[in-house]
């Protein structure tokens, strides 16, 4: 069964869809078996990784409204071995068309339990909002939240806010809903605001902090705009190394062997 993340942040430009993309990239790189699931109406990580958005006609929004089979939504890229569930933005109308649905909150959950068995990872991509595509994949997240941090003002502030959202999950709906992991994000160590939010959020967030820390880059910022993650752009790159060691962290920590 596949270990499941959900990457989020209510905040955008926090490198959430880098994230999801070129950490979906290095997993299938060590040889894992991955899938990457889009569930923002943006469709931002669908055109990351060279999908033109409009051309989906069959994507995870048909497949939280359950028409037709999820299986012919998935595509597959050889090369960077990664499989993804696109978005469109028709998917900008599921929250309206699921809310008198039953179980519109769990949607996706169902979607992804009948996938689990054909790969290692899944990875979850949401929009930056607190709205019923989010609660669906936070519901999804059977082995923990992933958060990028981004390392500027104020940056704690909205931790905070999203923590109150997760324990209202939690409390409400999913107790077993956990934080994989805070992953700081543009970070430039030339500054001190770097520094001091990196302090703060591992104070803050001692045992969940990934070791780990993205810096800023340029390469990290063009990647998608070749409709490649950085592996596949400019894996020399620091982004490229961080995100190769933020997969090995990961899989570390799932008790999974580690390729030289």
């Amino acid at each position: 069964m596949a270990h499941i993340y959900t990457i989020l942040n209510q905040k955008g430009g926090v490198g959430k869809t880098t994230t999801a993309i070129n950490l979906a990239a290095y997993l299938a790189h060590y040889g894992q078996r991955v899938l990457l699931i889009d569930i923002d109406p943006q469709a931002n990580a669908t055109s990351c990784l060279g999908i033109d958005k409009r051309s989906v006609q069959y994507g995870v929004y048909q497949a939280l409204l359950k028409i037709g089979s999820v299986n012919d939504a998935i595509l597959h890229n050889p090369r960077l071995k990664i499989s993804l569930l696109p978005s469109s933005p028709d998917l900008t109308g599921a929250e309206v068309e699921l809310i008198t649905e039953d179980g519109r909150d769990s949607r996706l959950r169902d979607v992804v339990e009948d996938l689990s068995p054909r790969y290692d990872y899944i990875l979850i991509d949401c929009p930056p909002a607190m709205g019923l595509l989010t609660l669906n994949g936070m519901m999804a997240a059977t082995d923990g939240l992933i958060i990028p941090v981004q390392c500027e003002y104020l940056a704690l502030e909205g931790i905070s806010q999203l923590l109150q959202t997760i324990e209202r999950v939690r409390s409400a709906s999913f107790r077993e809903l956990t934080v994989r992991g805070v992953l700081l994000t543009m970070y430039d160590p030339r500054t001190n605001l770097s520094k001091d939010v990196e302090t703060e959020v591992r104070t803050y967030f001692p045992q969940q902090t990934f070791q780990t820390v993205i810096p800023r880059s340029v390469r990290l910022a063009e990647a998608p705009s070749y409709g490649l993650p950085i592996l596949a752009y400019q894996p020399s790159s620091p982004g490229a190394v961080a995100y190769g060691d933020l997969a090995r962290e990961i899989l570390v920590g799932d008790g999974k062997a580690v390729p030289a």
